[in-house]
This record gives structure tokens, sequence and C-alpha cells, in this order.
């Protein structure tokens, strides 16, 4: 039976999307399928800044050590860099400019001049080797690359085939983007205003790269819709969860903000995170990277309402040792998304905030982060689940491999038809093909199944790929990196489980008959020279096989069987 809060939240977004409401709906058509979209929404990521930068000019928008902006600065700085892209770069509509960087005040202020130049915003993975960074950027087909110092370097000795510019952190916009930077003329409107005639909702937007089962990195490319549409549908959440809260008694009329400790060039940090907070005029505290003992200071400090992260960051603030130290009264919302939660992460996060509640999001890169949310009570009843699909967009379905639907409670592939849904990866027609039905439900690779109640339970992973701290890991990927070695006879790869991380990678080889014996940190050392850290497992967790690997019928190395010879122990722990 449903909750209360369901039947609530099912009576608030039902009367949001009535017909001359916010969030009403209308039919739109792809692929021959009739899927519900927003009647009213801006047409183009660079219109949506535009109309909210506008309305909350004034309003507190950018936290990022010494520098702070409104949305008004934050849109004027994005105009500049347009600007620049265009006069001094070349940018024109549809080039992808890829951003290489981490997380910073100007890494948000590139993206904005990127989109409001008709640039594609191509999101480079940060924690890439050089070697990975220029696949990407090649991959793509970037025009430029805006990098900082740490990735510029990784990509020195690693050809591509962009333009390659730098910007810096920790400075003000016109300094840190001075290679992109031009403020325009007063006798022309900026390139930013006159792409406002020429961008739409069908024109190219972003690309994200996504680690599968197929080894490297494939970029998910989306238009304008169905960015916008992605960011739109947390925002009609965000409202449905206002209006609650106000109708439960309590006080909404301070400010939102919000800590950016999740990666930006990731779905999570990009859409529901960083895109959504122009909408709902929400503040954005950054840091450069994750640090549990600044997260409490900088949320006391700033008076953070709202944290998300993959689930070990929610986790390390309910059980750090100075967290009594700290009044985070202000947040009543601890969200993890990126990877499963552990069930008792739930509890203990409940018990160390009293007065707030975990929350757990479900959505992929190929769907704009756009799925399941599982909220408050619903959580702490059904903390095993990632919740209800998302409404009034997602279509949510547990299929068969032959794109039928199943019966309630059976498990099948979990798949999601929404207008927020990617268009396709780049230059790669055949996984597009592959990852879509016949009627536009996007395979996600997760095994699951729906209750009584239609809460999504995700089982396994049709997928081979480790989810490492909110980072996908392919198995084929670091495989292929382990067989680079010419002494190896033959490779498994697979995750164990990690208290903190949720899952780690860890690897079984065998050397090749007459060559001398490697050890696992000789193994360990030849991997971290090809590909990114965290996709190496530690030296603790490689194994030496003396002997051929078990072998499933078809001849294939029986991962499953490999996995419990060598962690066993591990992974009844």
């Amino acid at each position: 039976m449903p909750t209360q809060l369901d039947m609530a939240l099912e009576k608030i977004i039902g009367e949001l999307t009535k017909e001359g409401q916010p969030f009403a709906t209308v039919p739109f058509e792809r692929g021959g399928v009739e899927i519900p979209a927003f009647a009213v929404t801006p047409p183009t990521l660079a219109h949506y800044f535009a109309h909210f930068c506008n309305e909350h000019k004034d309003v507190p928008f950018l936290v990022d050590g010494d520098i702070r902006m409104t949305f008004g600065e934050a849109y004027a700085a994005g105009v500049c860099v347009a600007q620049g892209l265009a006069t001094q770069h070349g940018v024109e509509k549809g080039d992808r400019v890829g951003i290489a960087a981490r997380n910073s005040a100007n890494w948000i202020v590139a993206y904005m001049g990127i989109v409001m130049a008709g640039g594609c915003a191509t999101l480079l993975n940060g924690f890439w080797s050089g070697e990975e960074l220029a696949y990407g950027i090649d991959l793509a087909e970037c025009k430029v690359v805006l990098a900082d110092t740490g990735r510029a370097a990784r990509l020195e000795d690693n050809p591509h085939k962009a333009s390659l510019v730098l910007f810096d952190h920790d400075k003000a916009p016109a300094e840190g983007l001075a290679n992109t930077w031009a403020a325009p003329g007063a006798d022309a409107p900026s390139i930013a205003m006159a792409m406002l005639g020429q961008l739409g909702p069908d024109d190219l937007a972003t690309i994200l790269y996504t680690s599968g089962s197929t080894g490297k990195s494939k970029g998910a490319w989306s238009d304008h819709r169905g960015v916008v549409h992605g960011v739109m549908s947390y925002v009609s959440q965000s409202a449905m969860a206002k209006i609650l809260l106000e109708s439960q008694g309590q006080d909404v009329s301070d400010q939102p903000s919000a800590l950016v400790a999740v990666p930006l060039f990731h779905v999570t940090g990009e859409v529901p995170l960083f895109l959504q907070s122009y909408a709902i005029a929400r503040k954005l505290v950054l840091m450069p990277k994750w640090n549990a003992a600044e997260a409490l200071r900088l949320m006391a400090e700033e008076k953070v309402t709202y944290f998300v992260g993959v689930p070990l960051m929610s986790y390390e603030i309910a059980n750090h040792p100075d967290r009594e130290k700290y009044d985070l009264s202000a947040c009543k919302s601890f969200a993890a998304g990126g990877a499963p939660r552990p069930v008792e992460h739930v509890t203990k996060i409940k018990e160390a905030f009293p007065e707030g509640f975990p929350l757990l999001g479900y959505g992929l890169t190929e769907t704009n982060a756009v799925g399941c949310g599982n909220f408050n009570e619903n959580y702490m009843a059904k903390p095993g689940s990632t919740g209800r699909a998302s409404l009034p967009m997602v279509d949510l379905a547990i299929l068969d491999d032959d794109g039928n639907k199943l019966p309630q409670g059976s498990v099948g592939e979990v798949c999601i038809r929404s207008i927020a849904n990617f268009r396709g990866y780049w230059n790669n027609d055949e996984a597009t093909s592959a990852a879509f039905t016949d009627d536009q439900y996007f395979r996600t690779g997760d095994l699951g199944y729906l209750d009584e109640d239609e809460y999504l339970f995700i089982v396994d992973r049709k997928k081979d790929i480790i989810i490492r701290g909110g980072e996908n890991i392919s198995c084929i990927e670091v495989e292929d990196a382990i067989y680079a070695h010419d002494d190896i006879a033959e490779c498994s790869v697979f995750g164990i489980p990690d208290e903190r991380m949720g899952e780690v990678p860890a690897a079984v080889f065998r050397v090749k008959s007459g060559r001398d014996a490697m050890s696992a940190g000789e193994l360990r050392e030849f991997l971290l020279s090809r590909i990114a850290p965290f996709k190496v497992p530690l030296e603790e967790h490689i194994w030496i096989a003396s002997e051929v690997l078990p072998r499933l019928g078809t001849q294939k190395i029986d991962k499953r069987t490999v996995r419990q010879q060598f962690a066993g122990e591990l992974i009844a722990a």
C-alpha cells in the first residue's frame, strides 16, 4: 500500500502538472512513441541561464574560497567567455569544447561560456590519465579544450587534435579565464545574445563520458531539450518538496545552499546539483577536493541546507570525530547518488542528524541523472530501494532481453523512457542502437524489480563494471591494460566490497610460461603508468594464479568462480 507520504507527494505533483500550472505536460513524439514534455520550459541551456540569472541577478550564487559571485555576476562573466571563445578561438555553433579541470567557480563560468557561445560542453573526466584525456578529446572531436595546469601537464606527452587553452582556479574569472575573455563591444550585440536567436532544443548541448562493459569510455551526447528537461524534472521535485514542507509548517524562506563535493564533470554534479541551482536560486559552495573536516567547516559557515555526494561522503560526515563541533542544523537533506548506499548507512545518518533525512537518487549519465528517488520516511522504511520513478517525466519498466515487460516482482533489466534521455553515443551508432529498445526505453544494464508499491530494487548489474565511490570502472578496460604487459598470459578483473568506497577493483593474473615471475606490486606500478589511479587495484587486491583460470563452457574465464576462489573471504566479510 502507498504510504501517506507517497499519497501526499502524488497529490502535490498532480496539482503542479495540471494545465496552466508550472509543470504541466504536453505529448512529444520520439521514434514513433509519445512521451511527456513540459509545456513551458526554456528551449536551451543558453536561454535557461539568461532567464534565471536575470531573475536572481542579485542573489548569491558561487562561493569558492575568497571568490563570491551573484547569479548576475556569473552570467556577465559567462558572456565574456562566450565572446572570447568565438572571437579568439573560432568556436561556432555545435563545436565541441572540452573542460579538463577540477571543480571551481571558473569551471562553472567556463561551462556557461561554452554553451552561450553555441558550443557543446564536453566534460572530460578530471581523474583520467593523460592518455585517457587525449582519447576523450579526440573521440568527441573537440575543437578547443579548456584545461587547468594539472590536466594540461598530463596531456604534454599525449598528442590530440584540439587547441589547448589554459585557465586558473582561485582567481576572479576575468583573470583566471583571461585566455578566453573578451568584453562585448558597445556597437554590436554580444555573441551570447546573438546565439539566443540561433540555438534551439534540437541542437547539441553536452557530451559526458560513461564507462560501460565494452572497455573504452563512450561519449554520451544530449541535445538541449534533453538536458533542460532533466534539469526541470529535478526542479519539479524540489517544488514538490517545498510545498510538502510548507504544508507541515516548516520554514523554507532561507536561501537554499549546497556543498559541491562531487565532480562537476559527472552527471550528478552537473544536472541535479549545478544546473538545477539556477532555477531554485541555490547558492553553491565549492571545495577543490573531498575532505570531510573541511566539508563540516564549510557547511557550518555557509549554512548549507543540502548535501549530495557518493554514499561514503555523507557517512564520513556523520561519523567524523569533530562533527559535534559544528552547527549543521541548517542541513535537512543528505542525498546520495552514483553508487549503492549500504543499508546500515541510512540509519547512522539519521541518528547523526535527527532533524534531517538521508535521500537517495537513481539516474545515469544517459538519462541526464533522471530516474528514481527515495525520500525521508519512505527511505527509512525501504532503505534498500532506490525509490519510485520521478513523475511526471519518467516511465520506468522492467524488461526481459527481448524488450518485453515483466510482471511485478520479477527481476529483469531496469529500463527508463524519458525526454531527458541522451540521444546517442558520439560516433558509435552500434552502441547507440543497442542501448535503446524499439519503443525508446534506455537499457540501463542494471537488474532489478518493482515491489508492490512500485519501489525499485536494484539486485545486480548486467554490465561488467565496478562502481568505486561513484566512479564507473570498466573491468574490460582494466583487463586490457593488464594484457598490455607482454608477460601476462591471462587475467580477470572484478569488484569486491569496500566499506568506504562501496566497491573497489581487484585482479587475478597469471604470467606466461617461461617468463620471469611478477609481483602484485610490479603489476600495479605498470598499470599506474597506463590508466587512472582509481582504476588500479591495490597491491593487496591483486592475486597471482599458478594454474589456468577456471573456464565456462564457452571457454571464457569464469569470473564468478575466480572471484569466489581468490576473494571469497573478503566477499564474505
